[in-house]
C-alpha cells in the first residue's frame, strides 16, 4: 500500500434522484453509480465510477474478511455479522459486541471508538430512564472495533495501537481492500470511529461486494456474506433499510456507509455501488436498488415487491400524512 495524498479526487456525478412534494420537484440529489456483473466487470456507470472515494462503513464486510484472515475466530455467525455492522446500540447488538470482547479475553475498556448513546430510539430512551450514559459499546462501529481487537489478541499484536495506520492489522486490512477491489489504495484517511479508511473507486467497491457473494462455501468471503444475510437485524438495526432489504430479497447483501455510500450484491446478479454527492443517505438505497434492478441482474420476487417499492420510492410526511416522495432518475 502506497497512499498518495495527491490522488485524483472524486469528481462528482449526475442527477440521480429528485424529491417531489405535492407534485412539485423540490430538490435534487447528484451522485455516481457503478454496476458490475458477477465476475466484477463494469457493465453500467453513472457519473464518476472510476475515481477513488472513501467508502466509510460500507467497506465493513471487506474489513471483516481481513479480521478472519488475521486469525480471528468468531464464536458465532452473529458475532461476525455485528463485526460488519453499523448497528443501533440495541441490546441484541451490545450482547454480540460484548461476546466478541469476552471471547478475546478483553473488556469494553479496550474499545477505542468514541463513546455514544444508542441510535435506536427505544434503546436510547431505556438507557436515559436507567440513568446511564454514553459508552463505547453503544457506538455504531463498536462491533468492528471489537473484532479488530479480537484479531489483535489472536496474533499477539498490540491492542493499544490497533487504530494506527502502521499497525499490522491495518496493513492487512488495506491489503484485503486492494485484493477484493482489484485496485490499489490511492489515499488514506481517518474514519468517524477513528480507524484508517482506504480509498478505492465505486467500481472497485462493487467488485469487492460481488466477490463476497460469489465466493464458494467455506471461504472467508462467503462466511462474511452468509453471516450478514443470516442476521440482517445485527448489520444495521431492527426495521432499518438494510435489514428490510436483506430480509425481503433472498441472497441480497447490503451495506450502507456515511457520506451517501451504499453497496448491494446478490449471487449471480453482480453488485452495485452508489455515492450521493451531498453525503445524504435518503437517496442512496433508492438509487442503488433502481440501478441493480435496471442495469444489474437483481430479480425481485413477488413476495418482496411491496418492500422493494417502499425502499425505491420512500415517502416523506407532512401534517400527519404522506406529501412527498423520492423519485430516481436513472
Amino acid at each position: 500500500m502506497s497512499p498518495n495524498p495527491s490522488a485524483a479526487a472524486y469528481r462528482g456525478g449526475d442527477n440521480v434522484a429528485e424529491l417531489v412534494r405535492s407534485g412539485f420537484v423540490e430538490s435534487f440529489h447528484r451522485g455516481s453509480v457503478a454496476v458490475v456483473d458477477p465476475s466484477g466487470v463494469l457493465v453500467k456507470s453513472v457519473g464518476d465510477a472510476a475515481s477513488p472515494v472513501f467508502p466509510r462503513s460500507a467497506v465493513k464486510p471487506v474489513l471483516a474478511v481481513a479480521m478472519l484472515r488475521a486469525g480471528w475466530k468468531p464464536g458465532s455467525a452473529a458475532e461476525l455479522a455485528v463485526a460488519a455492522a453499523s448497528h443501533r446500540g440495541e441490546p441484541i447488538h451490545v450482547a454480540q459486541v460484548e461476546a466478541i470482547l469476552s471471547g478475546a479475553g478483553l473488556n469494553q475498556d479496550a474499545l477505542q471508538c468514541p463513546a455514544d448513546l444508542p441510535g435506536d430510539p427505544a434503546a436510547h430512551r431505556a438507557l436515559i430512564a436507567a440513568g446511564a450514559g454514553a459508552r463505547q459499546v453503544y457506538m455504531a462501529c463498536s462491533g468492528k472495533h471489537a473484532a479488530m481487537l479480537a484479531a489483535c489478541a489472536a496474533n499477539g499484536w498490540d491492542t493499544e495501537t490497533y487504530r494506527e495506520l502502521d499497525h499490522p492489522l491495518q496493513k492487512l486490512a488495506a491489503s484485503v481492500v486492494e485484493e477484493l477491489s482489484g485496485e490499489p489504495v490511492t489515499a488514506t484517511g481517518v474514519d468517524g470511529c477513528g480507524v484508517p479508511i482506504f480509498a478505492v473507486s465505486l467500481t472497485g467497491l462493487a467488485r469487492a461486494m460481488a466477490r463476497l457473494v460469489e465466493a464458494p462455501e467455506g471461504t472467508q468471503e462467503r462466511e462474511v456474506a452468509d453471516a450478514m444475510r443470516a442476521h440482517p437485524q445485527l448489520v444495521e438495526g431492527t426495521d432499518q433499510i438494510d435489514a428490510r432489504a436483506m430480509t425481503a430479497v433472498p441472497g441480497l447483501l447490503v451495506k450502507l456507509g456515511a457520506e451517501g455510500l451504499h453497496l448491494l450484491a446478490a449471487p449471480r446478479a453482480g453488485a452495485v455501488a452508489v455515492k450521493i454527492d451531498d453525503g445524504a443517505s435518503r437517496a442512496s438505497m433508492p438509487v442503488a436498488l433502481r440501478a441493480f434492478t435496471e442495469f444489474g441482474g437483481l430479480s425481485v420476487p413477488e413476495s418482496a415487491s411491496s418492500t422493494v417499492e417502499e425502499l425505491l420510492s420512500p415517502q416523506l410526511w407532512g401534517g400527519g400524512r404522506p406529501v412527498a416522495y423520492l423519485r430516481t432518475l436513472l
